[in-house]
């Protein structure tokens, strides 16, 4: 090796050997359990949240032969909220869990199919309106890419969030459900 190779490989910078093992694994134990803290934390308040919504009713089952289907949707469901309430998450019955969804729209109402969390029914005479909306409890997309469907289950109006694989979908379901609405409204049939 040449003198002046030499010279330029000692002064490179090193960084110094770790001495202090104690010390950094004191350090990522401590940060270990300061996110399994947090963790368990944010799963307590999923907990409290769900015992607080326990007055909801069950969810209607979806029937085993709903009927003819008008309208079909395959995408995403986003969650529900207390309507009007884009923050407010419902977690009881499942109705917090994020999934795939199947929505089948019969006379018997909207069927709503997750695989691995609850099927639910929207029954026809609970639905409100429906319309696009930007976001739901945790999920923010452009303008009008969430199908919100209000509807009245038990004593509490819910806004349920619906994001179809195909976007272009959803103005179809919202002219459906709103003329349904309007239908039952003037025959006098709607709450």
């Amino acid at each position: 090796m040449t003198p002046l190779l030499h010279l330029a490989a000692a002064a490179e910078p090193k960084s110094a050997e770790v001495t202090d093992w104690a010390g950094r694994i004191g350090w990522v134990a401590g940060l270990l359990l300061f996110v399994a803290l947090v963790y368990w934390l944010m799963r307590q308040g999923w907990k409290w949240r769900g015992s607080l919504q326990s007055a909801l009713p069950p969810l209607p089952e979806v029937p085993e032969d709903p009927g003819t289907a008008k309208l079909t949707l395959s995408g995403r469901y986003h969650g529900s909220t207390t309507a009007g309430q884009w923050l407010d998450r419902i977690v009881a019955h499942g109705l917090g869990t994020r999934s795939r969804a199947e929505l089948t729209l019969t006379d018997a109402g909207i069927g709503v199919v997750r695989p691995g969390a609850q099927d639910f029914l929207i029954p026809a005479e609970a639905v409100r309106e429906a319309r696009l909306d930007k976001g739901i409890a945790g999920k923010v997309l452009t303008e009008g890419g969430l199908l919100v469907i209000t509807w009245q289950h038990g004593d509490t109006l819910l806004d349920s969030g619906f994001r179809a694989d195909r976007a272009a979908e959803h103005a179809a379901w919202v002219e459906t459900l709103n003329h349904l609405n309007h239908v039952r409204t003037t025959e006098g049939t709607a709450r």
